[in-house]
């Protein structure tokens, strides 16, 4: 096996692989497990509160959040930002950082709701269902990934730390936002989007490990997607190559 195999294997590969079976072992814990047993057993409770306290501003309110986490412009917003990174950036490295986190988010959660069947809560609906199952709610975990990702990049290189903390702030607004909504809206219960937000979390660290560590050894030369074009002529020269 080549060094680049063993690297991608050991940071991206056994890391997901070791994430999703702890999102099943959650998913059966919270459904088979402890689904008698407190906190879990007021969950419904908690969902019939939101849903008795809607009113027409927040319906507007929550389906912007809810929005914001759609499929659809998930991907759009991750496309863009990543063509516009790379395109002010002169490099790879940040755009699949941001690619790599939400596609592993993705694959995460679809595996999760294939092995855990779990209904949604027993209130008036507000969106459509998709056919998948209630746990892990997948447009907050997807929020997680792609809004903490931009905000990692965005902390990554603010000069200052009023400025880091100004990005962390407005971009962790989205999944919190998200995921309040998400259960408003009567499509997802409490531990739902608490385990939506393990799922993108760990996905962004295991790619940030993975690709933005600069110091990360791929093979004989370093990972160079980060690096100008005169530090990738010199690690070519050190090397040989």
């Amino acid at each position: 096996m080549s060094d680049v195999a063993v690297q991608v294997t050991r940071r991206v590969l056994l890391p997901l692989v070791l994430l999703f079976s702890v999102m099943v072992a959650l998913g059966l814990l919270v459904t088979r497990v402890l689904a008698r047993t407190w906190p879990f057993t007021v969950e419904d409770t908690v969902n019939r509160e939101l849903a008795a306290d809607r009113t027409e501003g927040w319906n507007n309110v929550s389906l912007v959040f809810s929005t914001l986490a759609s499929t659809q412009l998930i991907v759009v917003v991750t496309v863009l930002v990543a063509l516009v990174l790379r395109l002010v950036l002169h490099r790879w490295r940040e755009p699949l950082f941001l690619c790599a986190a939400v596609t592993a988010q993705a694959l995460i959660f679809l595996f999760t709701t294939m092995a855990i069947d779990r209904r949604r809560p027993a209130v008036e609906h507000m969106d459509v269902s998709p056919p998948t199952s209630s746990f892990p709610s997948g447009h907050t975990s997807a929020s997680v990934a792609l809004y903490v990702g931009i905000a990692v990049l965005l902390a990554l290189r603010a000069r200052s730390t009023p400025a880091k903390i100004t990005w962390w702030t407005l971009l962790i607004v989205v999944p919190i936002g998200v995921a309040v909504t998400r259960m408003y809206r009567g499509m997802h219960h409490p531990s739902d989007v608490v385990a939506s937000f393990l799922n993108g979390g760990i996905c962004v660290a295991i790619m940030a490990r993975a690709v933005l560590d600069r110091s990360l050894n791929w093979g004989r030369a370093k990972l160079p997607l980060g690096r100008s074009g005169e530090d990738v002529a010199t690690a070519r020269a050190s090397t040989g190559g």
